[in-house]
């Protein structure tokens, strides 16, 4: 279980609102009510991210075995939510008669007891160790492979373009330290394209993106004993083709004060201040490719979609 969740909460929130700019991270978006919007989100015609990477995941099974080897393996999913698209990878592993064992990872509490009834529900003969925690305490967790054990690692769902180039490099190298030669790395890239494609993906109509962004000030004000008044604040999204960094705010519409009882302050906002809650990095092929090296990996090859909207990536360390 995710060690102490609420201090974490109250410490990078008192950090995030006492910083200038101000900012607070995606990743408290989700909670029960939190992870209802998101499948909604995944479910707009407009949100191409998750039918990109589905229909991948339903074609690359068997080259993903064949890159493994005859080898046991961990099948280790960071952010695995729902895994309505690793459903497809499982259901073609245990086809083709692989050995593995399934253990995803979440720092929702929801997903992965929404996830552990799928599983029960759907192969209950499946091998499986989920994980509530963040990402590196749960690789942590994990401790040293048995025998000829290799794993696989997913981040599925673009998650690495919650970082800026930078600290996507720092972040895949720190996970580059819990794998051993043979590991395999497949990760979600959404690929540049049409900015105003990507601007609909994230600024939808049926306002389902801006419930799920101010969704982090409600879980604010039910968990932390804030009074932030949601009709006060409003979603915004932009898109730099340039930088290939699309940015999420919530901005304030007027002047106010916030008390949050649990960190035993008060914050003053300016009319139109922003709040950052979110980058979502888009990437060329070639930025890819350079990312791989830069973090310590040899890159194997790109499985996209049909319309060349999305990449995995997959990546391996050493050899075996």
């Amino acid at each position: 279980m995710l060690s102490n969740p609420k201090s974490v909460f109250i410490n990078e929130v008192k950090a995030g609102l006492s910083a200038r700019p101000r900012h607070l991270s995606s990743k408290w978006f989700y909670d029960a009510v939190g992870d209802e919007l998101f499948q909604a989100i995944m479910a707009m015609p407009e949100y191409y991210l998750t039918d990109a990477e589905r229909d991948i995941y339903q074609s690359c099974g068997r080259d993903l075995l064949e890159a493994i080897g005859d080898y046991p393996f961990d099948l280790i999913e960071l952010g695995a939510g729902d895994g309505s698209k690793t459903r497809f990878l499982i259901d073609t592993f245990i086809s083709a008669g692989a050995r593995f064992t399934y253990r995803p990872v979440d720092i929702s509490a929801n997903a992965i007891a929404q996830l552990s009834g799928c599983v029960a529900r759907e192969w209950p003969d499946l091998s499986y160790a989920p994980l509530n925690d963040d990402y590196f305490a749960a690789l942590d967790q994990l401790g040293e492979p048995d025998g000829d054990t290799v794993r696989l690692i997913l981040f599925p769902g673009a998650n690495i373009g919650n970082f800026n180039p930078e600290e996507a490099a720092d972040f895949l190298r720190h996970l580059r330290q819990f794998l051993n030669p043979g590991d395999l790395l497949l990760t979600g890239f959404d690929l540049r394209k049409n900015p105003a494609t990507i601007l609909a993906a994230y600024n939808d109509p049926a306002g389902h993106t801006a419930a799920f962004n101010l969704n982090l000030l409600r879980r604010i004000n039910n968990e932390l004993g804030g009074d932030f008044e949601l009709e006060q604040w409003r979603h915004w999204e932009t898109y730099d083709p340039l930088s290939g960094a699309a940015r999420s705010y919530i901005v304030s519409l007027a002047e106010q004060r916030v008390a949050i009882g649990a960190l035993g302050e008060s914050y003053s906002f300016d009319a139109w201040e922003a709040i950052s809650v979110e980058v979502s990095q888009k990437y060329g092929k070639r930025e890819i490719e350079a990312l791989a090296v830069a973090a310590g990996f040899t890159h194997l090859r790109h499985f996209t979609d049909d319309r060349v909207l999305f990449s995995d990536s997959l990546w391996k360390v050493g050899s075996k």
